[in-house]
This record gives structure tokens, sequence and C-alpha cells, in this order.
């Protein structure tokens, strides 16, 4: 029997329901997927209390992996008995087993564990579109990257290091300092919206840095701006603390002419051909060793609302997996 949460309405951690349902068989194109590991994202969590781009009743989840058991007609690329991972797309990851597009499935080496992918293939996308599209880092540039110490600024810090960056880390509270630095960050500032600006001017002999990464939005916002060199492109890609206030294009011109993107990761891989070349770039930099896949904590899929509470109240140092 397989078991999936579903949604019948959003809010607290609650809503989640454990329910079970008979496999499908998959239709054209589809295969259906026996899950061993399921991802948990700050999106998960903010689907589930606000509804953002849900249809209720609806399943929840973006990133899971397994192994094949059924391919539906038309299926060239894969077969029973591969090891796959996703992630973007249709929801529904919270579950044992399910229905997935073949075309947007990901086929593992076997050096690395279906653990291991559903704890950094979404992530690893994120990093990887932001740092190699959003902003193309290299050799001498140097970035600031928010989160420093959470799941996917562990992987983005030693990403950046790797091509060439110069790196400074924000966290929120100082017990993370040590597991930032460790990540590869050259410098670690404890958030205060006051004075970040400064400090990071006082480390870049008063330039301040080519990029900022901000995935925390209201309440940082206006020192990320600060904190940019002229002409530098602030990348407000999350909201943790809220959405940003709106703010007047005259601005980026009296502080600098600087440049402001909002980017998302649909955006990146709404072509199969785009996905697959990320997803593929993500899996050789673990192969690699560049991005360490690091699970904080493993769930039983039927204990969710205690990952998500985990997740919320900034409890987690690394990613988190929910094992169906």
């Amino acid at each position: 029997m397989t078991t999936r949460i579903l949604l019948t309405d959003t809010g607290s951690a609650e809503v989640m329901r454990l329910e079970s349902l008979q496999p499908q068989a998959p239709g054209p194109g589809q295969v259906w997927l026996e899950q061993s590991a399921i991802g948990v994202n700050p999106l998960d969590v903010l689907q589930r209390k606000s509804g953002a781009g849900l249809s209720l009743p609806s399943g929840l989840g973006l990133e899971g992996a397994g192994r094949i058991t059924a391919v539906g007609e038309g299926v060239e690329n894969l077969q029973v008995g591969d090891r796959v991972a996703y992630a973007t797309g249709p929801l529904g990851g919270y579950s044992s087993g399910r229905l997935y597009p073949a075309e947007r499935l990901v086929k593992l080496p076997p050096s690395i564990s279906d653990e291991q992918a559903a704890a950094v293939l979404f992530k690893g996308i994120t990093a990887q579109y932001l740092l190699k599209t959003t902003y193309p880092v290299g050799p001498g540039s140097q970035v600031l990257i928010y989160g420093a110490g959470g799941a996917l600024g562990q992987l983005m810090v030693p990403w950046a290091r790797h091509l060439g960056a110069r790196v400074i880390g924000v966290v929120s509270k100082p017990d993370s300092v040590e597991r930032a630095a460790a990540a590869g960050c050259e410098h670690v500032l404890v958030f205060d919206a006051e004075r970040l600006a400064s400090q990071v001017r006082a480390l870049t002999d008063g330039k301040g840095v080519d990029v900022v990464y901000d995935g925390v939005g209201k309440v940082s916002f206006n020192a990320s701006l600060d904190a940019l060199r002229p002409r530098g492109l602030l990348v407000s890609f999350g909201a943790t603390s809220g959405a940003p206030d709106p703010i007047e294009v005259a601005t980026l011109n009296t502080k600098g002419s600087l440049y402001l993107t909002r980017p998302s990761l649909a955006a990146h891989t709404h072509t199969v051909q785009a996905y697959q070349q990320r997803a593929a770039d993500v899996l050789e930099a673990v192969v690699s060793g560049i991005i360490p896949p690091r699970i904080w904590r493993r769930y039983p899929l039927a204990d969710v609302a205690t990952a998500h509470a985990d997740l919320e109240q900034g409890r987690s140092q690394g990613a988190l997996i929910l094992i169906p």
C-alpha cells in the first residue's frame, strides 16, 4: 500500500494528512516511482501555510529519489529498476510512491545514494543557476551569501569558492558561525541590519561586494543594497522574513547604478534540456567532491510535521529528508 501526504486546506502543520492509496499504472510518458527518500524544502512550508501555487486538494513536495517499478508507453530513456531522482513539480513528493513524468527524472550514478540525491538536487539546482547564470561567479568575484550555515548555503559557499570567489557569509545566530566557516567562508557575519553594510565594506577595502545572494527578504533588503559595489547585483531569491518593501527605481541609481533581480528555479528549469543540464552539473559537482550532501536529520513520512517545525523554527543545520 502506498501512503502520501494530502492537503485539503492550508495553515499549520496539522493540515498535512497521511492517507493510503493504491499504486497506479503509468500513462504515456510516465513512470511509477517507489521512493526511498524525499527532500524537505522551505518552499514546501510556504505552500503548506499560504497555498501559494496550490489547487486544493493537493499533494506536497518537489524533491525525491527512488527506483522505477513500471514505465508507461513511449518511455525510452528509462527502464524498470533504474535509480532516479527529481527536483521541481509536479507536486506530490511526500509519498512512498508516485507517478512522475519520465523526462523530468534524472538517473543517479552509483556513487550517489538515494538519500544524498533527495538532500541535494533541489537545493543544488538552485545553487547552480544562482552561481552560474544569475551572476556568473568566477575568479576574483566577491560575493555575500545569506544563510551560509544552512542547507543551501552549505552548497553555495564551497561551489562559489571552487569557482574562484571570495565568500563572505551571513548567518542569523552566533552558533552558526563555525558551520559557515567550515563550508568555506573567508569571513562570517552575524546578521545585524544596522551594521551589515559597514562590516562588508570594511572587509572589501570600502568597495562593497559584486553580488549579494539574499534569501531573507524584508529585514535584509536595504542592508544588502548598501553592501554592493557600484553596478553590483542584488539577487533577492527568497523571503523567509517576508517580501521586501517596494523600491523606487531611482534608488538603484542613487546607490550606484545597482542591478536587482528576483529569479526562480521554475524559470531556470522550464525546458527539459535546461533542467537536465543543470541537474547533471549538480550531480557532477557532488561526484567530484565540490559540494557535499549534508543530511542533518531523517524523519518518517508520518512525522512530516516535526520536519516542518524544525525548518520553520531554524533548528536545522543541513538538509532534512523524509523516509517513507
